[in-house]
């Protein structure tokens, strides 16, 4: 039995050590079988070795099962949203998906912490991302990547007339393994002050970080945290889940053929669900079903969405 791999997990490591134990004390006990003497009392020695043994190997791959199911589905995401096409309106738009999306993160009792966040003079986002954390939040979360479409008449608009405007979301998985590999020469860093939040020594020091991929001008930026290297680390992070996700959607696309399995394209550009306030109606374009309501969902009741878009198909 090879526990290597075990040993070295700190998750099963004990367990391993464990076996170790037991395995070196059954070959003692096997030992004493030889004489007639000791052979019964040694023989119930071995049935309760080996069940000790069984009930920690199934402790190990309950972990190891674990593990995997969290690497396919992390319990880490980053959440970005971004203003389309409409101007001041798809700002806001996209600063109201952000609000919903956190106000369902907090009624699941997940972490959110804000990382980057660009907003306009009227204090809709340009673009903003999110780190959340929290159980089952990438499985839950995975299906709202896409555009975002929202109709409805401005308080701008003096005439009446029905404005419609766009917000793109990304929803990429934070994993602990991947298999992405960056060369330093492909990245260009920019670090500048952070603004907003932070307090004053945040701003008098180049604490926030920008990375640009050079190969696919891919750009991320954390400011979140207080340490230029903390925001660096953070930003690489995001940048290694952009990459992930880019080779996905790529691989998806070409492989996907049947439209119901391109609700797990992620592809970005697509457009997924609209928003008619006039009409009160969600609609989701990828399964044909609406909700109505829609001022209880920006609420952060996503449930009844979430729920429908994760049904097996």
């Amino acid at each position: 039995m090879d526990l290597s791999i075990y040993k070295e997990n700190p998750k099963t490591a004990f367990l391993a050590s464990e076996i170790e134990r037991l395995l070196k004390q059954e070959a003692d006990v096997l030992a004493m079988t030889s004489d007639p003497s000791m052979k019964e009392m040694a023989d119930e020695e071995l049935e309760t070795i080996r069940l000790q043994k069984e009930s920690l190997l199934t402790q190990i791959e309950s972990i190891v099962k674990e593990e995997k199911e969290e690497e396919k589905f992390p319990n880490e995401i980053v959440l970005e949203v971004r203003a389309g096409a409409g101007g001041d309106e798809a700002a806001l738009f996209a600063e109201q998906l952000a609000s919903m999306y956190r106000k369902y993160a907090a009624m699941k009792g997940w972490q959110v912490k804000v990382l980057d966040e660009s907003k306009n003079s009227i204090g809709g986002y340009k673009e903003a991302s999110f780190e959340i954390k929290g159980r089952e939040v990438y499985r839950m979360m995975r299906y709202e990547t896409g555009v975002h479409r929202i109709q409805r008449i401005p308080e701008t608009e003096k005439s009446g007339r029905v404005h419609t405007s766009t917000a793109s979301v990304a929803i990429l998985p934070i994993r602990k393994k991947t298999s992405i590999v960056i060369l330093p020469t492909d990245i260009e860093v920019e670090t500048s002050r952070s603004g907003g939040a932070g307090g004053q020594n945040v701003n008098k020091v180049e604490t926030a970080v920008r990375l640009i991929h050079k190969p696919t001008g891919i750009d991320v930026r954390s400011t979140a945290e207080r340490s230029q290297l903390k925001n660096r680390e953070r930003a690489m992070s995001i940048l290694i889940a952009k990459l992930e996700a880019l080779k996905e959607e790529e691989e998806a696309k070409k492989y996907s053929a049947d439209r119901k399995e391109q609700i797990g394209t992620g592809d970005r550009s697509e457009k997924i669900r609209t928003y008619n306030i006039l009409q009160d109606r969600i609609t989701d374009h990828r399964i044909k079903e609406s909700w109505h309501n829609i001022e209880t969902i920006f609420e952060g009741n996503l449930d009844p969405i979430i729920e429908a878009i994760n049904k097996p198909v």
